[in-house]
C-alpha cells in the first residue's frame, strides 16, 4: 500500500512538495492539474436540528496502564503491598516480611515488617514504579507513607532515587519514631531528569519497624490537586474540549467474576483505605499478560466526576447491571446475579446519584462533602452495563429503570446494544431498548477503514422518535491495527455522518483512551506515552479538530441537492455557532486526486471576510506519530479570504479540513 501511495503521489509533484496550504497557490499556475470546480451550497439561515454540548466527548478505560501507571500520577507500584503477590513491585532485601496485625488500614490490611541489626546486606524496600519512575530534575516529588516503631526508639531512614545505572541521585532522612501509626512525609527534588528511576528505602539504625501505603506524587499534579493526575495526561484530555467523559471503562465494568466486577464505593473515602482489586486486563489477553496490573483505585469515583469538572466535561459513569463479562461466562453460570438478587447492584446506582449530586445532609452526599467537594456534580447521564447482550441483559436493565425512574426522573439512562455494530445481538436490542424507554442506546464498532467509510451513511435512516445514540465505544481498525494517518482519515469521514445526524447521535467517545508503551493490551489507542512524554496520533487530531469545533446548529450542505458522503471521495458537513457567531464547515477529502469546490453560503452577506482553516494531511496512508518523532502528522493553521458569499476551497488528496467563517 505504502509502495503504492508514493507512486501516485510521485505525479503531483507540485503538492507534495510545496509547504504552504493548497489554497495559497494560484490558480493560474500552468503546472497545476486543476480539477472542475464542483458546486456545494448551505444555508445559514435554515438550521435544522441543535447539536448536543455532549456529541464529543471521551471514554477512559483503566487498560494498556491507563490509570495506574498512566493517567493517575502516582509512581509506586503496589504501595500497600496488596497484591496477590504482595511484593510485587518491590525488591526486599535484609529481613523484610509481610504482615497483617493491628493494619493502619481494615481494608488494605497488608504492611512490611522490616528490621536491621547492623548485617552487612542492610534492611530495605526497592520498588520498580510501572515499567520504571520517571522524574525531572529540578522539579518536586512528595514521598510520603505510614510507619511505627517495634522496638523502642526511633529509626533512621535513607530515601534515595535510583537511576537506570544503579546510581543514587536523590537523597533524603527520615526519622520514624512512635508505636502508632503515623503519616510521614519527605520532597525530592531530583538533580537530573530519569526515565527508569526506582525508590530505595534503606533502614540506617537498628530496629524493627512498620511501613505501609508508600505513596510519592509529583507536585505539578493537573490542577495541583493532591491524590492528581499527571499534568500532561490531563492536559491532553482537556485540549480535546470534550462535552462529556465517560469511565471507569468497560469491560472492568462486568469484571470476569462477581467478586472483581468495579464497585464504585470501594473507590471513595479517605485513599489509604480503598481496597486494590485486580484488573481484569491483568490476565485476559494471554500474548500480552500483565500480572502486575492492579486497580489501587487511587483513581476513584470522586477523582473521575473532579476530572471531568476540570476539562470542562460531562459526567457520564457506566455501572454493573449485575452480570459478569459474557465473554467470560456462559448464560447460566452462577457469576450472573439472579434478577431476584439484585437489590444491591440497584441501590448502587441509586447511591451514586445521591454521591454526585445530593445534599451534604445526605449520606451519600456527605461523603462527597468531607472528599472537599460540598456543590454538587451536577450528574445528568448514567449507563447501566456494558457490552451485555440477549434476555439476561434487558430484564436485569428494566430493574434498574424503575427504580431509578421513580427516585430520579431527571436522570437520563443508557442502554447497550451488545459488542457488535450489527447482527443477532443488535437487532434483538435495539428493539427491547425501545421497549423499556431508554434515553440513549450505546453502540460500539471496531472496524475496518471501508467500514468506516461506508458507514457515513449510517445514521441517515435510524428512527427520529426513538432513542438517541450514544457511539459509546469506536475506532477505526487498520489490518495491523496501528493508528495511522488513513484510518484518522477515515474516522474523520465517519463522523460527519454523526454531525449530519445530530438530531439521532446525541453522544460519541473514542475508544480506548491511554496506552503506555511499553505496558499495553490493545491498540490502536488515542493517546500513547511513556514514564515522561505523551504522544498523540493522528487520530487524536481528528478528534480534537470536531471537539474544538463541535457548534450549536446543524446547517444543510449539499452538492446538487445530496449530502456529501463519499461522492468523489468527500464527507462533508456543516453547523452555526451561535455562540461564535461562525460558520464551521468540515471536509474530508479521502481520495487521491484534489478536488477544488466552491460553497455558496447562502444568508452570508457578500462583504470580504476571512475564515479560519484547520487541516491534518499527509501523502502515506500508514503516516503516523512516535514517541521519537510525535510531530509527523499534526494539523496546520492558515486563513483564506471569502468573497461574494462564497468559500472557494482546494481539498488536497487524503485531507480532512475545518473551515471556521465568520457570519459578522
Amino acid at each position: 500500500m505504502k509502495k503504492t501511495i508514493t507512486t501516485l503521489f510521485a505525479a503531483m509533484s507540485v503538492l507534495v512538495a510545496t509547504a504552504q496550504p493548497a489554497e495559497q497557490l494560484s490558480a493560474s499556475d500552468p503546472a497545476m492539474p486543476w480539477d472542475p470546480i464542483y458546486s456545494m451550497k448551505l444555508d445559514v439561515n435554515k438550521p435544522l436540528f441543535p447539536i448536543q454540548n455532549t456529541m464529543y466527548g471521551i471514554f477512559f478505560e483503566d487498560i494498556n496502564f491507563g490509570a495506574d501507571g498512566g493517567l493517575y500520577a502516582e509512581l509506586i507500584k503496589n504501595r500497600s503491598f496488596e497484591f496477590e503477590e504482595p511484593f510485587m513491585g518491590w525488591a526486599p532485601f535484609g529481613n523484610v516480611t509481610i504482615q497483617t496485625k493491628n493494619p493502619a488500614f481494615p481494608k488494605n490490611p497488608h504492611y512490611a515488617r522490616l528490621t536491621y541489626n547492623g548485617q552487612i546486606t542492610g534492611t530495605g524496600l526497592d520498588n520498580e514504579g510501572f515499567k520504571g519512575i520517571g522524574v525531572k530534575a529540578g522539579e518536586k516529588y512528595d514521598l510520603t507513607f505510614y510507619a511505627r516503631t517495634v522496638t523502642n526508639g526511633p529509626v533512621r531512614l535513607r530515601v534515595n532515587l535510583v537511576d537506570s545505572h544503579n546510581d543514587l541521585f536523590e537523597r533524603a532522612v527520615v526519622e520514624v519514631n512512635g508505636k502508632n501509626w503515623t503519616k510521614y512525609s519527605v520532597t525530592l527534588t531530583p538533580r537530573k531528569t530519569e526515565e527508569k528511576a526506582r525508590l530505595r528505602i534503606t533502614m540506617e539504625t537498628q530496629g524493627t519497624i512498620d511501613l505501609e501505603h508508600i505513596s510519592m506524587f509529583p507536585q505539578n499534579t493537573f490542577m495541583n490537586r493532591p491524590n492528581g493526575m499527571r499534568a500532561d495526561l490531563a492536559q491532553a484530555l482537556k485540549d480535546l474540549k470534550p462535552g462529556v467523559f465517560r469511565f471507569p471503562g468497560g469491560c472492568i465494568v462486568e469484571g470476569t467474576t462477581h467478586e472483581t466486577r468495579y464497585q464504585w464505593k470501594n473507590t471513595v473515602g479517605p485513599v489509604e483505605n480503598r481496597p486494590v482489586n485486580i484488573n481484569r486486563w491483568n490476565y485476559t489477553f494471554a500474548h500480552k499478560k500483565f500480572p502486575d496490573y492492579y486497580q489501587s483505585y487511587g483513581l476513584g469515583f470522586f477523582e473521575y466526576f473532579q476530572l471531568a469538572e476540570d476539562i470542562g466535561a460531562e459526567p457520564l459513569p457506566v455501572l454493573n447491571c449485575g452480570l459478569s463479562c459474557q465473554f467470560e461466562n456462559e448464560e447460566h453460570s452462577h457469576e450472573h446475579t439472579a434478577v431476584k438478587d439484585l437489590k444491591p447492584f440497584i441501590e448502587d446506582a441509586l447511591d451514586l446519584i445521591e454521591f454526585a449530586n445530593g445534599p451534604v445532609t445526605s449520606k451519600w452526599g456527605k461523603v462527597r462533602a468531607d472528599m472537599g467537594h460540598p456543590e454538587p456534580f451536577n450528574l445528568r447521564l448514567l449507563a447501566i452495563g456494558n457490552e451485555q447482550w440477549g434476555p439476561l441483559y434487558p430484564e436485569r436493565l428494566e430493574k434498574f429503570i424503575e427504580a431509578i425512574r421513580a427516585r430520579y426522573p431527571e436522570i437520563e439512562i443508557i442502554g447497550s446494544s451488545g459488542p457488535g455494530s450489527e447482527g443477532e445481538d443488535f437487532e434483538y436490542l435495539w428493539p427491547e431498548m425501545k421497549r423499556l424507554k431508554v434515553d440513549h442506546v450505546d453502540e460500539h464498532y471496531y472496524r475496518s477503514p471501508e467500514w468506516f467509510l461506508e458507514g457515513a451513511t449510517r445514521y441517515d435512516s435510524y428512527d427520529r422518535n426513538g432513542p438517541k445514540v450514544f457511539a459509546g465505544e469506536y475506532a477505526c481498525h487498520p489490518r495491523n491495527r496501528e493508528n495511522s494517518f488513513y484510518a484518522a482519515l477515515c474516522e474523520a469521514a465517519f463522523m460527519t455522518g454523526f454531525e449530519r445526524n445530530a438530531d439521532v447521535v446525541h453522544i460519541t467517545t473514542y475508544a480506548p483512551l491511554f496506552a503506555h508503551v511499553e505496558a499495553w493490551q490493545w491498540r490502536p489507542d488515542l493517546i500513547w506515552f511513556d514514564n515522561l512524554n505523551v504522544m498523540k496520533t493522528p487520530n487524536y487530531y481528528v478528534q480534537q479538530m470536531y471537539g474544538q469545533n463541535a457548534g450549536t446548529d446543524v446547517v444543510a450542505l449539499t452538492m446538487e441537492g445530496a449530502p456529501l458522503t463519499g461522492r468523489l471521495d468527500l464527507y462533508a458537513t456543516a453547523a452555526l455557532d451561535k455562540e461564535t457567531h461562525e460558520l464551521i464547515v468540515k471536509v474530508a477529502n479521502t481520495g487521491i486526486r484534489q478536488r477544488r469546490v466552491n460553497v455558496e453560503l447562502e444568508g452570508v452577506p457578500a462583504s470580504k471576510r476571512t475564515a479560519k482553516v484547520t487541516r491534518l494531511q499527509h501523502t502515506d496512508l500508514e503516516a503516523k506519530n512516535t514517541m521519537c518523532r510525535p510531530d509527523q502528522v499534526v494539523p496546520v493553521e492558515f486563513e483564506i479570504p471569502v468573497e461574494d458569499g462564497m468559500l472557494r476551497a482546494i481539498l488536497p488528496p487524503l485531507s480532512f479540513g475545518v473551515y471556521r467563517i465568520p457570519l459578522k
